[in-house]
């Protein structure tokens, strides 16, 4: 836990605010902002000195109200590394109630962050201007002065004045809105309830909003551009059942006035919890049922899910202080799957739950820089550092084996305990443990330390000792890596499976305790005179989290039969272990490519097989040995054009298969088909030819140097639009000439790009595989850039680009002396987490294309 006392990141508790009156002037044209804010504060030690938080603000001196007496403090003095404004006053304040009253000024940054300006392009070309925040985790303080940090809770009533043409939302319902003499508006809100500044929104732009739904009381629409009302049934239907979901699981009526979901064009997030007025990244919430895929309905789905699941994991029930984020995070995570599964169309999100969500804790928890999932919180810079897979992903996962572990009735019946106790609160993990041990009778100190208080992820699997076809004894051998040798309690499932005819059908499911002290063996008595299976899965019905491994007779069932495997989410398991076993160079790249490609067809559901898809072109742009990565990609092109020409038309599984062939096709016949597909000489029964398709393969094509400048602009003429500029941007980077590769390192590293998010687009395009000899003169300037960056840049940017353009492609041990170079100087912290991460990657793929190389086992 991150003290208060000891930590100059955090503000001292001698005042403490209840109540905000904020108001703000909001000029889009000259992207600023005035405002003054009223401060409802308990002063609780008599003080001269007042420090609030605020950044990129004008802030003047503050008036200080107390028993009837105003008084006036000396100029701000502003401190932008510890980012407080401190007001000093002659005498001390007395103790008791007061108020305090602060006007500023501010501008409408383009850093996707605090409050912020935005653009976007209408159906009819457009252009129109938008206002709006983003505050998690510390950026409430860039809009207006404030106590920024989760546990000084408050109230807050919110007034904007905007222009009389645009619309204003925020936390809490509109009260009134009135005209001005000079052709402004100003819209009134209501008192929200008490809660964390980081929850605060407001927003201002042309927007519409879709009838309103009643949920249980709550007023429930979908905000959106002008224009798309026509994309918000799918996002309402799901808030309807996800609220009604959530609202009867806990037990506890949501706490807000109403619900808006706001979809924001430029958005640096998938989604954001503010209370009342969610925000999404348009793309996450406008969605037509009638054209989306699958994949898409079901990604829409678990995002509303999760934020909707916020408003009590979060909003209600806050964590103390971001050490505790997993407190939000995880349960969000977790409860977004349960949700989606229990109360929309998507029964099987579980199967995705396992092979995308954990496969990517499990990426995370391998790097050198895992961290536990009670992570230690110094300073403002780690906050935005564990927003990662291990807060999220293995959060979720360790969240899933505790029902498991106690029962699920026991869990939700803490669960609900810890919101009746803690109900517009801060919190922290003991608190949590607590509930959930008197509901369920169980000890869980030692369960913490293991599964929360500690790093990495550990290795079962089944050892068996045959005779005659019988098994005579089995065990669960667990192991763990050095540096991190914790061995966890684990309740999971051994499944048996046998081959019968062309299925691979469960016989049993043995239900197996792992002691944690003394569990790097546990026997398995119930399996002892079993006829040995055809596969034995040591983590059936994934109740647990880990890495499996699989004994060679199962290994050999899988590489001819994981596709004759009768149940989904034991497939999905499969599956996750032979990538593992891949990532660790177990298994050969291509003996994986050959699996994937001979096993994948069953796989149907969209979600799923766009993961599989994902590792299967990972192992061939990433783990294949060189010198046999054009067979493995041939291989992989052929396969992806036979089963997008198999696929039902319109289907999902079409259009995923498409897109792979696309990336994959470098022989003239596959070049010239993806042509056609631009040039409309090339059709397939059903497929929908939108724009995110021709992008994605004008960008393939200029990967390879199939494409053209004049291939782009004309593109660019079908899709003018913001998110057609920035695709444009990218597929020159794409290009695998020098001087399209310096005017895209220009572009992000020099600030040669408008904005943020078209230095990410920028940047996702410069480094694409095969483009080795090209990009290999940018891995020194890479690492002579760094400080520079960071200099330059605030600190989420500058972490943003180095995350972007380290020499992803470029696999060779010189990136990784390079890197071990640049980490033998004193480097900020992020940016030394950032090489860390990267070179693991680098190192990972050597290992796995040396292994590759060295031939068939």
């Amino acid at each position: 836990m991150s003290q208060t006392a000891s930590n100059p990141y955090r503000l001292p508790r001698s005042v403490l605010p209840s109540a905000y009156r904020l108001r703000l002037d909001v000029d889009l044209d000259a992207a600023t902002f005035v405002g003054t804010v009223e401060i409802d504060v308990e002063i609780v030690d008599s003080v001269s000195v007042i420090a609030l938080n605020a950044v990129e603000l004008d802030v003047s001196a503050a008036i200080v109200r107390a028993n009837g007496v105003e008084t006036t403090s000396e100029p701000a003095i502003l401190d932008d590394k510890f980012e407080t404004a401190t007001f000093s006053f002659k005498e001390p304040l007395p103790t008791g109630r007061a108020t305090v009253f602060l006007d500023f000024t501010g501008i409408l940054n383009d850093q996707l962050r605090g409050f912020y300006r935005s653009t976007f392009v209408d159906v009819d070309g457009n252009e129109h201007v938008i206002a709006t925040t983003q505050f998690e985790s510390t950026d409430a303080r860039r809009a207006f002065p404030c106590w920024d940090d989760p546990a000084l809770k408050a109230t807050y009533q919110v007034t904007l004045i905007i222009p009389a043409d645009l619309e204003a939302f925020s936390n809490a319902a509109a009260m009134s809105s009135t005209l001005a003499s000079d052709g402004r508006r100003e819209v009134c809100f209501a008192q929200t309830m008490i809660m964390s500044t980081y929850l605060v929104a407001f927003i201002v732009g042309p927007f519409e909003a879709s009838a309103v739904t009643m949920v249980a009381g709550t007023p429930v629409r979908v905000v959106y551009p002008v224009g798309k009302g026509h994309l918000v049934e799918w996002a309402m239907e799901v808030a309807i059942y996800a609220l009604e979901f959530f609202a009867d699981y806990f037990a506890i009526a949501y706490p807000g006035d109403k619900v808006d979901l706001v979809a924001i064009p430029d958005f640096a997030q998938g989604a954001m919890e503010n209370l009342g007025c969610v925000t999404f990244r348009e793309t996450e919430l406008l969605i037509d049922p009638a054209t989306a895929s699958h994949a898409e309905l079901e990604r829409v789905a678990l995002v509303v899910n999760h934020e909707l699941a916020h408003m009590w994991f979060g909003d209600l029930v806050t964590m103390r202080w971001w050490d505790d984020l997993w407190l939000n995070e995880s349960f969000a995570e977790y409860m977004g799957y349960l949700g989606a599964a229990e109360a929309t169309r998507f029964k099987t999100v579980w199967t995705e739950f396992a092979i995308a969500t954990k496969a990517g804790a499990r990426t995370q928890d391998q790097l050198p820089t895992t961290h536990p999932i009670v992570a230690d919180v110094p300073d403002v810079e780690s906050i935005s550092l564990n927003l990662d897979a291990i807060t999220y992903n293995k959060g979720a996962a360790a969240l899933q084996q505790l029902v498991a572990w106690v029962g699920a009735d026991a869990f939700f019946k803490g669960v609900e305990a810890y919101f009746t106790a803690h109900a517009f609160g801060n919190t922290e993990l003991a608190d949590f443990l607590e509930a959930i041990e008197r509901s369920s009778g169980r000890d869980l100190g030692s369960w913490s330390k293991a599964w929360l208080e500690t790093a990495g992820v550990s290795t079962i699997e089944a050892v068996l000792e045959v005779a005659d076809g019988i098994i005579a004894s089995a065990t669960l051998k667990q192991s763990a890596p050095a540096e991190h040798p914790t061995l966890r309690p684990h309740r999971l499932r051994v499944g048996l499976f046998d081959l019968a005819g062309r299925r691979l059908t469960r016989r049993r499911s043995v239900e197996v305790d792992i002691n944690g002290i003394d569990g790097a063996v546990t026997p398995i008595p119930e399996l002892a005179g079993e006829r040995m299976p055809d596969l034995v899965l040591p983590n059936d019905q994934d109740l647990t989290y880990c890495k499996t491994r699989l004994d060679q007779r199962s290994l050999a069932t899988l590489r001819r039969h994981l596709r004759d495997l009768d149940d989904e989410l034991a497939r999905a398991l499969a599956w996750g272990t032979l990538w593992d076993m891949t990532r660790d160079a177990e298994l050969r790249a291509r003996d994986y490519i050959a699996i994937s490609l001979d096993n994948i067809e069953p796989e149907t559901d969209a979600s799923t097989l766009e993961s599989l898809i994902a590792c299967t072109e990972r192992a061939v742009d990433g783990f294949s040995d060189p010198g046999h990565r054009p067979t493995v990609r041939a291989l992989l092109a052929q396969a992806s054009r036979e089963h997008m020409a198999r696929a039902q038309p319109g289907g999902d599984p079409q259009l995923l298969w498409t897109t792979t062939f696309i990336r994959s096709a470098r022989s003239l016949a596959d070049v010239a088909w993806v042509l056609g597909l631009l040039a409309g000489t090339k059709r397939l029964e059903g497929l929908v030819i939108d724009f995110d398709l021709r992008w994605t393969a004008v960008k393939a094509l200029a990967t390879i140097g199939a494409a053209d400048d004049e291939l782009i602009k004309a593109e660019l003429q079908l899709d003018s639009t913001h998110e057609g500029q920035r695709q444009a941007a990218a597929a020159r980077a794409a290009l695998p000439l020098m001087a399209a590769k310096r005017e895209a390192w220009n572009a992000v590293i020099h600030d040669g790009a408008p904005s943020f998010t078209m230095k990410r687009a920028i940047a996702r395009g410069f480094h694409r595989p095969d483009q080795e000899r090209v990009l290999s003169a940018f891995v020194q300037p890479f690492f002579d850039s760094l400080m520079p960056v960071w200099e330059s840049h605030d600190s989420e940017e500058a972490i943003s680009i180095a995350q972007w353009m380290y020499p992803h492609a470029v696999i060779t041990q010189e990136v990784v002396d390079a890197t071990d170079a640049a980490l033998a100087q004193d480097l900020p912290g992020p940016i030394r987490r950032t090489l860390l991460e990267s070179q693991d990657a680098i190192k990972r793929a050597l290992r796995a294309q040396a292994f590759d190389g060295a031939g068939r086992a």
